[in-house]
């Protein structure tokens, strides 16, 4: 019998929490079959536990008594807060009682917490935040999207080794073509820490396809897209814009006639199968690659279906052994690819500080 998976839910993380929390917990261990740990205050997840009709499922309360906020510096999260929900679900999986952590909260502190309880995968300098976007042939992978706004090139390609691993093994590309993200497709383009890291992913062991544009991540013309995390940030932040802007705009023109509201009863399967596409809640979460171990950053706003989904990538990485995947890759990956190794870095705390944007992924 195949053991059963353990996600560590960090309960109090998101903006509703802990009931979004709960709610797609008890949606998770319902829909898998996997093994949840709620974390956070005990009493109040009880509470909103008994609001679900959860009994049979594999679900377990492990208390914290401190709550990551979401203005909290990383580095105040992981030293100061020693007991707080995030924390104490890696935690968990250091201990070996979960295989993986999904939070709504901080997403700064969550890096640095999966950093300095989990530490970094030995090869890896810098741990990255990536989502997955939607495209017209699919799905793209986009890392960093502001777990590092300063990056060496080497960061980039050890993006793109960890992006095109998930990418195989996660979400099904027999061979992800991989971008390196510019201002134009033309090798005379970029600056110098994309050309810099084009000469190193050119020697690359998985298909590097050279430069790609911003439009390119919904073209379907590449599956992996690899930027600093100051540049993926801005990207995500305009996509999920854009997708806001949009709905809003046809629903006001919608609205405003009757013909187009016509139009929209006779196209309306079309309209709610775009809306699920470019919903982030259909996705999840972000995962954060790098660590020993699984970890999912979820949108601070998530409703319970996110936090579900979140749960279900976790799995999935769990699942496919997505680590011992990239670990393989590292023994026989170019020493180009790293820098002074994985000490050099410093610690989680200190490398949030230097680099993590806390945004809220989604």
């Amino acid at each position: 019998m195949k053991e059963r998976i353990v996600v560590a839910v960090d309960a109090m993380g998101g903006d509703n929490a802990p009931g979004v929390e709960v709610e797609g917990a008890v949606a998770a261990a319902r829909r898998w079959g996997v093994a949840i740990i709620l974390v956070g205050d005990s009493a109040r997840i009880e509470q909103e536990l008994a609001k679900h009709q959860a009994q049979g499922l594999s679900i377990s309360i492990r208390h914290a008594s401190e709550v990551v906020g979401m203005h909290d510096s990383a580095s105040d999260a992981v030293r100061k807060k020693k007991n707080s929900s995030i924390r104490v679900a890696f935690e968990l999986v250091k201990q070996g009682e979960a295989h993986a952590v999904v939070s709504a909260g901080n997403s700064g502190a969550t890096m640095a917490a999966g950093m300095f309880v989990l530490k970094r995968i030995p090869g890896i300098d810098r741990p990255a935040i990536a989502t997955i976007m939607p495209s017209i042939e699919g799905h793209t992978l986009v890392l960093d999207v502001g777990g590092n706004v300063d990056c060496k090139p080497q960061h980039l390609a050890q993006f793109a080794l960890m992006g095109q691993v998930y990418a195989r093994h996660v979400l099904g590309k027999a061979d992800p073509r991989v971008g390196l993200l510019s201002n134009g497709e033309e090798l005379t383009k970029g600056n110098e820490q994309t050309r810099e890291a084009h000469g190193l992913l050119k020697e690359a062991p998985f298909r590097y396809i050279g430069y790609v544009e911003g439009r390119d991540i919904f073209k379907g013309s590449v599956d992996v897209v690899v930027c600093d995390g100051f540049v993926g940030n801005v990207v995500l932040k305009v996509a999920e814009g854009l997708a806001e802007g949009i709905g809003a705009m046809l629903r006001r023109e919608i609205g405003g006639r009757f013909l187009a509201k016509i139009g929209y009863l006779l196209a309306r399967p079309a309209f709610e199968a775009f809306k699920k596409r470019v919903d982030y809640a259909e996705i999840g979460g972000a995962p954060l690659f790098g660590i020993e171990g699984t970890g999912m950053i979820c949108h601070g706003g998530s409703s319970p279906r996110a936090i579900m989904n979140a749960i279900g990538q976790a799995r999935q990485s769990v699942a496919k052994r997505v680590n011992d995947e990239l670990v393989a890759q590292l023994r026989t990956t170019a020493v180009a690819f790293r820098t002074k190794g994985a000490g050099s870095a410093g610690s989680g705390a200190e490398v949030a500080d230097q680099g993590v944007s806390e945004q809220r992924s989604s």
